[in-house]
């Protein structure tokens, strides 16, 4: 039997009304304080920081993914249904998914390696954002704990362990969107119990409904005191939707499609997630030591057509993409002040394991999601192991300055599944890679402080390129790739905070890769690149007017090129690399008042590597009311693109054919067109809150 989404939302305060009974003046000591942004005398270089609770909590947040762009820099968009992972944007890269750009929840990675829409898959959908704790954030690969997937930078993200008071919320928008939250915990004396569970659907402003239906689930429970204790957490997630993917622009300008319009509307996918995770903390005179280990059991389906009908004119070229993994893991870190050769210093030492069973990761050919051909189906395996150590020296209280030494070892085995080229496409094999790390500080005063970084990182491709000997779609040769890609980063900065609630950086980067190869999931075969370099300068101001006031401004600017030799026909621009983003943001409070509008602007960029067609810009204004009505009611307006701009989320340039074109004689190769995704139009949601 099914439920309306208003019965549901019953079900959900049924069950977890049993929390809502929590002493709300009993606070533990257990509970996880959000990071606070380091200040002068304690970062390691101008572009880390954290995102406190307060700021991005109360910023409007059209989807979930969205608490990411709390990073400076980063934008986060969406190309197609609202259960598929953002598409992300960060100093000079197009970041796909997440290809370089780690992310980690509670001591759990979420990026996915050779997953089967792209690597370093990150899959944000899954997060309540009213239970993250803070995002803390760095940007280059000069930190000895970031491995994989960080060379542009990683954000590290948890939950709380205690809710000030149970509260059950439910919002409503247009096109059908209702989302309702009950979350509360329980505690007595250092134990504490946290759940939430979030009900979420969604048709979306799509001419072919969205449909997007989604159920998430978090419990936890925490022991112990601020400076021992542990916690386990157990999440469960489940979501399908119908997908409006990109269209031509031509399309759109002939009138045969609108904007909101889809090309196939049986696109579409599902998902699931289920974790369950632990820490362990410990505080004493010898140091600090953490203790973290996971598992994590996920599947997706995703139907996708970019190309329409060009590659099979009849049957429509529709994919599938499953990915079927479980996924292991644990890690170990301490800390301790030690003296070396007379001066003072902190010693970090830590050892990571991570193993991915993917039962399946596979590609199809498929008509309105029913399988006609099987292009790739494996079983890969694959450890990665990692040990780090970093020691940080005090010459002086203006001079201060840290080395480190990251290993990686990867090991894979691949077992080709699909009959004809799968065994020739099997295999397996290690790869290791050494990435030492630098930096020095200089305090100039009490509110300034200089900063060089160096680093060697990395980012891992999908292990099937590795092992793979004939193209799956065609049966020629196709060449194989390195498992890690090695990059080397540079970055002078500075931070100034003039007075406690003010604080300014400025950071001056380059970013050198050996290669921009990666495995392309949609074709199943690999795409070699040249080297590149990335170098570009951000700026970042935090501060507040008065008790009213708060200010947040972000500027990134940067340059993205291919070296090497360009081969005929083409140029050295990084198609679709991010040139400049601009965030800022202003936040008042008065009384049971508070409002933040929020701007975003992600100018234009090249599509091609010739830069002969280049996107619009973009710029979205978000505004988000609060206003708490009593200690039991908050209630809550959000207007997402204030403006109503007409722009985009995403812009590709490929060649693609209708149904319609091939009827026409229209197509031969193709027809070379800019393909977009809209961003969405004016919409409005209210939430209302009531706190138990």
């Amino acid at each position: 039997m099914k439920l309306k989404r208003s019965q549901c939302f019953v079900v959900a305060c049924l069950a977890l009304a049993p929390l809502a009974q929590a002493e709300l003046d009993h606070l533990p000591e257990i509970q996880i304080v959000g990071p606070r942004n380091p200040g002068i005398g304690e970062a390691d270089s101008a572009s880390e920081g954290a995102a406190e609770r307060e700021s991005f909590q109360s910023r409007p947040k059209l989807r979930p993914g969205d608490i990411i762009e709390a990073v400076p820099g980063v934008v986060a968009t969406q190309h197609s249904g609202d259960g598929k992972a953002n598409q992300y944007f960060l100093r000079g890269f197009n970041l796909d998914h997440g290809t370089d750009f780690s992310i980690q929840l509670d001591g759990m990675p979420i990026n996915m390696p050779t997953h089967a829409h792209g690597q370093g898959y990150s899959d944000l959908n899954f997060l309540i954002p009213e239970l993250v704790s803070g995002v803390r954030y760095r940007k280059g690969p000069y930190s000895v704990d970031a491995g994989d997937f960080s060379l542009a930078g990683s954000a590290s993200m948890g939950y709380v362990s205690t809710l000030a008071q149970p509260f059950a919320q439910f919002t409503l928008g247009p096109n059908n969107y209702q989302r309702s939250l009950m979350a509360g915990s329980r505690s007595e004396d250092d134990h504490t119990w946290l759940g939430a569970l979030e009900l979420v659907g969604n048709d979306g402003p799509w001419q072919n409904a969205e449909g997007l239906r989604k159920l998430n689930a978090v419990l936890r429970y925490a022991q112990g005191t601020r400076s021992q204790g542990w916690n386990v957490t157990a999440m469960a997630y489940d979501s399908h939707w119908n997908a409006t993917d990109q269209i031509p622009q031509r399309s759109i300008d002939d009138g045969t499609l609108s904007r909101f319009g889809a090309v196939d509307p049986s696109d579409g996918g599902q998902t699931r997630r289920l974790s369950l995770s632990g820490q362990w903390f410990n505080t004493s005179a010898l140091g600090q030591t953490q203790l973290s280990a996971y598992a994590i059991d996920s599947a997706m389906s995703l139907w996708s057509n970019f190309t329409y009908n060009l590659n099979r004119p009849a049957q429509g070229d529709q994919f599938e993409q499953t990915d079927r993994r479980r996924v292991y893991g644990a890690q170990a870190s301490h800390k301790l002040s030690n003296t070396l050769a007379g001066l003072e210093g902190v010693l970090s030492l830590g050892a990571q394991w991570r193993g991915d069973r993917i039962g399946e990761v596979g590609l199809y050919l498929t008509q309105a999601r029913l399988r006609d051909t099987t292009v790739r189906q494996d079983a890969v395996s694959q450890d990665a192991f990692s040990l780090y150590a970093q020691q940080l020296l005090n010459f002086s209280p203006q001079w201060r300055a840290y080395v480190g030494l990251r290993s990686d070892v990867l090991n894979y085995q691949v077992k080709g599944q699909e009959p004809v080229f799968g065994p020739g496409n099997s295999g397996s094999g290690t790869d290791s890679l050494w990435q030492p790390k630098a930096g020095l500080a200089w305090t100039l005063s009490k509110q300034s402080e200089l900063y060089a970084n160096a680093g060697v990182g990395f980012h891992s491709n999908d292990v099937r390129g590795a092992t793979i000997t004939s193209d799956p779609q065609t049966g020629l040769p196709a060449e194989r790739v390195p498992t890690l890609v090695k990059g080397l980063g540079h970055e002078l900065g500075w931070r100034f905070t003039p007075k406690p609630d003010w604080v300014s950086t400025l950071a001056l980067w380059q970013l050198k890769m050996d290669s921009e190869l990666v495995y392309v999931g949609d074709s199943g075969t690999t795409a070699p690149g040249r080297p590149s370099t990335r170098y570009g300068i951000e700026g970042t101001l935090r501060g507040k007017v008065n008790h009213h006031w708060g200010v947040e401004l972000d500027v990134a600017l940067s340059r993205a090129r291919f070296e090497g030799a360009t081969p005929p026909g083409e140029g050295d621009f990084i198609d679709n690399a991010v040139e400049r983003v601009v965030s800022a943001g202003v936040n008042w409070q008065d009384g049971p008042w508070h409002a933040s509008l929020r701007l975003r602007h992600m100018g234009p960029r090249a599509l091609d590597t010739l830069n002969s067609v280049r996107s619009d810009a973009t710029t979205l204004l978000n505004l988000g009311v609060r206003y708490i009505a009593s200690k039991v009611l908050t209630l809550s307006l959000d207007v997402f693109n204030l403006t109503n701009q007409s722009s985009n989320d995403i812009a590709y340039y490929y060649a693609s054919c209708s149904a319609r074109e091939v009827a026409a004689a229209q197509c031969g190769a193709g027809i070379n067109d800019t393909h977009v995704h809209p961003m969405e139009p004016r919409s409005v949601r209210l939430t209302a809150r009531v706190n138990f």
